[in-house]
Formats: C-alpha cells, structure tokens, sequence
C-alpha cells in the first residue's frame, strides 16, 4: 500500500475557504438517524481528492463532528454516503474535528468516533 504523505497543505486543516477546493455533494448518510452530509473536495493547492463526512447532532444544529479522508481519483465514483465512512476508515489517516473534539483538527486512523 501507498503511504499517504501529510504535506501540511490547507486542505489538512479544519476551515477552508472556497477558493481553497471544488466540491461535489455526495447526498446524506441516514445510517442509525446520523443525517449526515457527504461530499467529495478536490484540494486546489494540492489536488488531493477527500471525502468530506459531516455530523451534525438531532438535539442540537451547533454540535457538529466532521471527518476528511483522501480518497483515489478511481475510487471517487464508487463514494456513497452509505459506504464514506469505510472508505474514511480504511486509510492510513484521517483528519477530524468538531465540538466533540478538544482541537480544531486532529489526525487520527480505524474507526472513527461518531457518537454525537
């Protein structure tokens, strides 16, 4: 397997600006009531490929967790909401943040943590 490299790019940390990355909506992950965002960025700096899962609690809209991890360009089409944690788990690394975090962005790796 390839090693992921962390190159220290914008795209690795929590806010990015739009001018940083194209998207595409993958659509909602209602797995177990999670409701979560799905979308696939394109970092414009780097051109690395992300899958991009964000969280938000039902009880209440300001608690959110969010997960980014890279994803191959060949893989991309084969993304659903129902399968991006898999692809997000099974990489060397991931990043991640949120309310449910102590810090903006952490790198992390195996199952991701998903109980807002």
């Amino acid at each position: 397997m390839k090693k992921l490299p962390k190159l220290g790019c914008a795209c690795e940390k929590a806010v990015l600006t739009p001018s940083e990355y194209r998207s595409s909506e993958v659509g909602k992950d209602k797995t177990n009531g999670r409701n979560a965002d799905v979308e696939i960025i394109q970092c414009r700096l780097c051109q690395r490929i992300w899958i991009n899962y964000v969280i938000e609690s039902a009880e209440n809209s300001e608690s959110k967790n969010w997960y980014k991890g890279i994803v191959a360009k060949k893989d991309v089409t084969q993304v659903t909401p129902e399968n991006a944690i898999e692809y997000i788990e099974k990489q060397e690394w991931y990043i991640y943040g949120g309310s449910d975090f102590e810090n903006p962005e952490s790198f992390g790796q195996g199952k991701l943590n998903l109980g807002l």
